[in-house]
């Protein structure tokens, strides 16, 4: 680890405060953030042996650094990303922050609440179901050219439907409509195959990984899944948080 690595190594068991608190967290990640253009940041958590899931879900992994830092990612950004099998297996609802991130969000200059994207290539979705019919925000649904007609009309009903490719959702493409709407921070919470397409493509600025301090074995996949892309994608840590032997890293292309 590098010297000015080993200046940002910090504990998040010594920040308390849910307003300045939160408000140092948040300026940890804000660092190197570029001022203009779309960022795409993608959010894991993993074992140390490798795992993503215990009993089938992420949130075996979790812990309440874990967590904390999961809600503060959100805070920052205009538009939380997620595929649509990671909607279904994780039981995910309407997106909605609480009213002291909404107040951290409007603060740093962001909406209230953020965007929610839903990545969909079959369109499988039911218009019907509550996280479009409880949302505070119109959500976005990202799909392809392709995509099923009949599906996409009945859900333009309750959500903003965006073409990012033609057979597959494309990371740039995503990038660059979702940034013509104003969306500019992009924050992704997966799952693996969003986040293999989103390397291949060449789309990922950003990756937060929280490692839990726990050996999980088993078949779990990994944080990303999918063809390799060409060449590696090469990273740099910018920063190191840690909580109760939670490790909170944060690589960057834009540190290379």
């Amino acid at each position: 680890m590098t010297d000015a690595v080993l200046d940002r190594v910090w504990s998040l068991s010594g920040i308390t405060g849910r307003d300045s608190g939160d408000l140092d967290v948040l300026s940890w990640y804000e660092e190197r953030v570029p001022a203009a253009g779309p960022w795409l940041r993608v959010n894991f958590v993993a074992s140390v042996d490798g795992a993503v899931t215990v009993d089938g879900l992420s949130a075996g992994l979790g812990s309440e650094a874990d967590r904390r830092v999961f809600d503060l990612l959100r805070v920052s950004c205009d538009v939380v990303v997620v595929a649509a099998g990671t909607v279904r297996a994780e039981g995910y609802g309407p997106l909605v922050v609480g009213d002291h991130h909404a107040d951290l969000r409007s603060r740093l200059g962001l909406a209230p609440q953020p965007r929610f994207g839903i990545v969909s290539r079959s369109l499988e979705l039911d218009p019907d179901d509550r996280i479009f019919r409880d949302a505070p925000v119109r959500p976005l649904i990202l799909t392809t050219r392709s995509a099923d007609r009949s599906r996409r009309d009945a859900l333009t009903r309750v959500a903003d439907v965006v073409e990012c490719g033609d057979e597959h959702v494309d990371g740039l493409e995503l990038r660059t409509e979702l940034d013509d709407r104003g969306l500019r921070r992009i924050h992704s919470e997966g799952g693996p195959a969003l986040f293999g397409a989103l390397i291949r493509s060449g789309a990922v600025d950003e990756v937060c990984l929280t490692l839990a301090p726990m050996l999980a074995a088993g078949s779990s996949g990994r944080i990303s899944s999918g063809d390799a892309p060409d060449v590696p994608v090469e990273l740099a840590l910018a920063h190191v948080v840690h909580s109760e032997g939670t490790l909170l890293l944060r690589y960057g292309r834009f540190l290379t």
